[in-house]
């Protein structure tokens, strides 16, 4: 799950938190951003459980509908928005998921104590238009069934700010990894499948090995030869003095020369690319212009000494 553009995004956040703590040693500081990864598939199971526990409100309030139907003596048929949110197959397959199960019984950890969250996105999902019209229907496949959370979730939960605000709350580490975290949310649901079952795997929080070292290596690559790299950014700073430059935008070339460095197999433009978009969150706008030619300069000259072979 954790891929190389979320370990990038922590070894600048990380860094940039090292510079600004005299006194953490490098040891330290890579624990810390260990336990950021593991913050951030933490963040995963909390948003999947997320959606379990909207689907039980959604029975309480069956539950409730019904007692009171037995109470007054009253049937009505139809379609009900609380009905078909707590019998969606694909929530109750999610509710039955192993992995799931295992963390929510392990983290002891649920939204139930939100309750005015639970509230406001119960109604945002039944009142929708898109919902109103998978009531319409009269067959619910699974298919359809796992479309409309899909729908809902990235309508509703994704870019939803009061949430954001609330899950920073909870804990900073989460600060800027939900947009990020939602898109494997959003995978999640498209990959599960019927027959899987309660056995449906979820992602796994590394997709490789090489994926989890990348991590270590290019956090202890920036900070152990960091005299080294800003040197060659000082002597390749274009009509501005290095004591001038933000130093959000020092760390970000730090980081992004280190990776250059460090592992021959990426292509040169894909760390610029990585490293600009990361350059669009936290710096200025004029930001990523000036990091994309400085770099482009630093990797010319470095190649020209024979100190760059990719």
């Amino acid at each position: 799950m954790i891929n190389r553009e979320l370990i990038r995004l922590k070894v600048v956040q990380l860094i940039y938190a090292y510079y600004q703590n005299e006194g953490k040693t490098i040891d330290m500081a890579e624990k810390e951003l260990n336990f950021s990864m593991d913050k951030a598939y933490e963040l995963y199971h909390y948003l999947l459980s997320l959606l379990v526990d909207i689907k039980n409100m959604a029975a309480r309030k069956e539950e409730a509908r019904i007692s009171r139907n037995k109470r007054l003596g009253t049937s009505i048929e139809g379609a009900f928005p609380e009905t078909m949110l707590s019998r969606n197959q694909l929530l109750l397959q999610l509710e039955a998921n192993q992995q799931l199960s295992e963390y929510r019984e392990k983290q002891k950890k649920e939204w139930i104590e939100e309750d005015a969250l639970l509230k406001k996105l119960y109604t945002s999902f039944t009142e929708s238009d898109v919902f109103q019209l998978y009531l319409t229907k009269e067959d619910f496949s699974y298919e359809a069934d796992r479309e409309i959370i899909r729908k809902l979730y990235k309508t509703y939960i994704c870019n939803n700010e009061d949430f954001d605000a609330l899950l920073e709350d909870h804990s900073l580490y989460w600060n800027d990894d939900k947009d990020i975290v939602d898109s494997f949310v959003l995978k999640t649901i498209k990959r599960f499948n019927e027959k899987s079952g309660a056995a449906q795997p979820l992602l796994p929080q590394y997709t490789s090995n090489e994926d989890h070292e990348f991590a270590g290596k290019l956090f202890r690559a920036t900070l152990e030869n960091a005299t080294e790299i800003r040197d060659i950014i000082r002597k390749n700073c274009k009509n501005w003095e290095f004591n001038r430059l933000a130093f959000m935008d020092v760390i970000i070339m730090q980081i992004a020369l280190a990776e250059i460095m460090t592992f021959p197999s990426i292509p040169v433009n894909v760390s610029f690319n990585e490293y600009l978009d990361i350059a669009k969150i936290y710096s200025t706008p004029r930001s990523a212009s000036y990091i994309n030619g400085l770099l482009d300069h630093v990797v010319k000259t470095l190649k020209k000494e024979n100190k760059l072979f990719k």
